[in-house]
């Protein structure tokens, strides 16, 4: 089928199941414009009571979040649920990804369910895991697979992470990055890394935090033969990047940072190091998502600040602090598209559909992967540090 046989589908009208992933539920959801969808969600959460426990990841709808037990970063999340064995039903409103990693963590017997299916990561879908395998072939074909060490960011499929747990890899996070591939680093004589799926951060950690320069970095682009990379620039390389990033962190640009440097006298700039890396360069302070809310909330009033990561979010900080300036980096406003597919119809949906009996969009993954996957993380878990949050 070419674009031309596709469906022409008019706004809000009519699906193209073999294109969209999750956009049939097997039942009907609440009208967005049901004013009683606030009273149905807290109804169903107290018919559930200690049964559910809903997970709120910071880039959410207030009007979801709003219902969450916890809040957070999407490894703290799963950690959270891993903590809570008694909850039969673990709601988690984020994405695709963050939904297999509580899968992994949690018990058996517990159910992760994730109320849009549609609500995937566009960086997580940059790597998957045949782009992966036929990377690491021209990698041996080079003749330096065996001095590679894998390494994936959290923002990945569980079969990417259990790739890296098969070949002697590795997680991180944004908050332990460096200590991640300092410990890859260390594995092997000429170790090299082969980091995915976001160029940015890989590249950010390995020139900012272990010293490297750009020239030390190569970017693997699944998408060319060979990834654009000859074999001689793989031997050369000290880190592989992959062609990935964040298709909200990676908007954001310089110019935007000097016309606010010029419009807001003492405006200081906090970005999330998935930025490109001329946005870090000229950031005053770079940082996870927990350390911009915790250096927001440190703040002294008066300041002004601009912030570089997703709009909910700085929103959601501006509101809560409104003795600060606090402003969006960028120009336009830009939300997670696919971590807004989570809203309080599908909230409302999965929750009363439980209280039915009916488990709803169930996150499964399966034992092999969980197996190798869990491997992967927990060789991130042994390092010293920080190792919780994103």
């Amino acid at each position: 089928m070419t674009t031309v046989d596709l469906p022409l589908l008019p706004l809000g009208r009519g699906t193209d199941l073999n294109s969209e992933r999750g956009v049939e539920c097997p039942g009907d959801l609440p009208a967005a414009s049901d004013p009683d969808l606030v009273a149905r969600a807290l109804a169903a959460k107290e018919k559930l009571g200690e049964k559910v426990f809903i997970l709120g990841h910071h880039y959410q709808r207030d009007e979801v979040v709003q219902f969450a037990d916890v809040m957070g970063d999407s490894f703290k999340l799963a950690r959270d649920a891993a903590a809570r064995p008694d909850a039969e039903y673990i709601v988690f409103c984020g994405v695709h990804f963050m939904a297999e990693s509580a899968d992994i963590l949690t018990s058996p017997s517990q159910a992760v369910i994730l109320p849009d299916l549609a609500a995937g990561c566009s960086m997580a879908d940059m790597a998957r895991l045949g782009q992966v395998e036929k990377a690491w072939e021209a990698l041996s074909e080079a003749g330096v697979a065996e001095q590679v060490v894998p390494v994936t960011y959290m923002n990945s499929s569980a079969d990417i992470k259990a790739f890296c747990g098969r070949h002697d890899g590795v997680v991180c996070t944004s908050s332990n990055a460096q200590a991640v591939l300092e410990w890859a680093f260390d594995q092997k004589e000429n170790a090299k890394v082969l980091f995915f799926p976001d160029q940015h951060l890989g590249r950010n950690t390995a020139v900012l935090k272990l010293g490297m320069s750009l020239g030390d970095c190569v970017v693997w682009d699944p998408l060319k033969p060979g990834g654009g990379l000859s074999a001689e620039e793989l031997r050369a390389a000290k880190v592989i990047l992959w062609k990935g990033h964040c298709s909200v962190h990676g908007r954001f640009s310089p110019d935007t940072i000097d016309d606010l440097r010029a419009e807001i006298p003492g405006v200081q700039i906090l970005v999330h190091p998935e930025c490109q890396h001329e946005v870090v360069l000229k950031a005053d302070l770079v940082g996870s998502t927990e350390f911009i809310i915790s250096t927001i909330e440190a703040a002294p009033a008066g300041s002004a600040w601009a912030i570089g990561t997703e709009l909910n979010l700085v929103k959601r900080l501006a509101n809560a602090h409104p003795d600060k300036r606090i402003v969006f980096l960028d120009r336009t406003v830009c939300y997670c598209s696919t971590m807004n597919r989570i809203d309080l119809p599908h909230l409302v949906w999965a929750l009363e559909s439980l209280v039915e009996g009916q488990v709803v969009n169930r996150i499964e993954v399966d034992p092999d992967t969980e197996r190798y996957a869990k491997l992967a993380l927990q060789r991130m878990l042994d390092l010293p540090g920080k190792t919780q949050e994103d």
